[in-house]
C-alpha cells in the first residue's frame, strides 16, 4: 500500500496526465527546450527567430523554436510557465472544451501575428508573449471573475493582463513581449467575439476544415461544421 507521502508525490504526475492535450504538449515542449539549453545540448542562437536565416537559408524550425524558449531557469521562467499552464488549461477546459481545432487555430493565429510583429520589433524569442495572449483572451471572456494575485491583491479578471505587465516591470524585465501578447489577444478577441456580434458584422476568423477533420472528428460521431 502507498503511504500518504507517496500519494502526494504522485499527484503532480496525475495532474500532468489529466491535463488536456494541447496544454500538455505545449508546456512540455517549452520545459524540455529550456532544459536542453541549460544542459548545453543546444544554444539559444539555434532557436532564435532570425528572418534572414528563416527565409534565405530555410531554417524553418526557428518559426517554432523561438516560441519554446523562455530564457534561463529562473524565477521569471517559473512564473511564465505557471501562468502558461494555468490559463492555457483554463481555456482548453472552458470555452474551448471539445473544440481542439479552434484552440489550435488560436495558437496558429497568435503565432503568425506575433511573428509579423517580431520582425518590426526585433524580438528573437516570442514565447513569453503566449502567456500574455492566453491570459488576455481568458480575462476578456471572464471579465468579472475575482482574481487573487500574489496572495494579497484582489481585482476583477479584466485587469489581470495589466497586472502581469506591472509585475514584469517590478522584476526589471522588458514588457515588450507582454504588450505584444496583449495586442494579439485583443485582435483575436475582437475578430472572434466582437465583430461577428456587431450589426452587419461578419465572422472573419474560420478554423480550417483540415484542422477539424484531424482534431475534432471522433469515430462514431458526425463531424460538426462550424
Amino acid at each position: 500500500m502507498f503511504n500518504k507521502s507517496h500519494a502526494m508525490a504522485l499527484s503532480p504526475v496525475r495532474l500532468y496526465l489529466q491535463t488536456p492535450a494541447v496544454t500538455r504538449v505545449y508546456v512540455t515542449a517549452c520545459v524540455l527546450t529550456t532544459a536542453a539549453v541549460q544542459l548545453g545540448l543546444i544554444t539559444p542562437l539555434q532557436l532564435a527567430f532570425n528572418p534572414q536565416l528563416v527565409f534565405r537559408e530555410w531554417q524553418i524550425w526557428r518559426l517554432i523554436t523561438n516560441f519554446l524558449f523562455f530564457g534561463s531557469l529562473s524565477f521569471g521562467f517559473l512564473i511564465n510557465i505557471i501562468f502558461l499552464f494555468r490559463y492555457c488549461r483554463l481555456l482548453e477546459e472552458g470555452c474551448f472544451r471539445r473544440r481542439t481545432a479552434d484552440f489550435v487555430f488560436l495558437f496558429l493565429f497568435g503565432g503568425v501575428l506575433m511573428t509579423v510583429m517580431g520582425v518590426f520589433t526585433d524580438q528573437v524569442f516570442l514565447g513569453q508573449s503566449f502567456p500574455s495572449m492566453l491570459v488576455y483572451v481568458w480575462s476578456r471572456r471572464n471579465p468579472l471573475l475575482k482574481i487573487h494575485f500574489l496572495g494579497f491583491l484582489s481585482f476583477h479578471a479584466r485587469f489581470l493582463p495589466w497586472g502581469l505587465v506591472a509585475f514584469s516591470l517590478m522584476l526589471g524585465n522588458s514588457i515588450v513581449v507582454d504588450v505584444l501578447g496583449i495586442m494579439v489577444g485583443q485582435t483575436y478577441f475582437y475578430l472572434e467575439d466582437v465583430l461577428p456580434n456587431q450589426p452587419g458584422g461578419w465572422k472573419l476568423l474560420r478554423t480550417p476544415h483540415i484542422l477539424r477533420c484531424v482534431l475534432d472528428h471522433q469515430e462514431g460521431e458526425p463531424l460538426m461544421l462550424r
